[in-house]
């Protein structure tokens, strides 16, 4: 069972997570509150699950489960098709998606995970104006 300390910690800690990943798309109509709320959403049910609050569970990852299926259901909601066939608002799903994953990794306390997980993230995120300088962005 987690301590009253070990939880507020991993909910702090997924805020400030979400914050860094938000502050890339500032501009953007999901910033930072926005990409903060989902890696805590995230860590809250991650905590949830795996505790013992309710009794033993039957299965630990059921909710770990529909969270990634809801926020499939969410970084849907972000993409717009313009032009006929050209779909926009496809990174912003994306990190939607795997900042959900850091929040779930918080949640789990799986530390170095998490932290390779969010450089690795806030790498291709920032990497956007070397991509195309070499022509390579997408």
């Amino acid at each position: 069972m987690l301590t009253d300390v070990e939880i507020i910690s991993r909910l702090v800690i997924a805020v400030i997570a979400g914050l860094m990943v938000g502050f890339s798309r500032h501009k953007k109509a999901a910033g930072p509150r926005t990409f903060a709320l989902f890696c805590l959403g995230c860590t809250i049910f991650t905590i949830i699950s795996v505790s013992d609050m309710f009794g033993p569970p039957a299965d630990k990852t059921r909710i770990i489960a529909q969270v990634v299926s809801g926020i499939g259901f969410l970084g849907l909601g972000v993409i717009w098709k313009q032009n006929h066939d050209h779909p926009t608002g496809l990174t912003t799903a994306a990190m939607i998606w795997v900042t959900a994953a850091i929040g779930i990794l918080i949640g789990l306390g799986f530390w170095t995970e998490f932290a390779v997980g969010t450089a690795l993230m806030l790498m291709v995120v920032y990497s956007k104006g070397l991509l195309q300088r070499l022509g390579l962005e997408d």
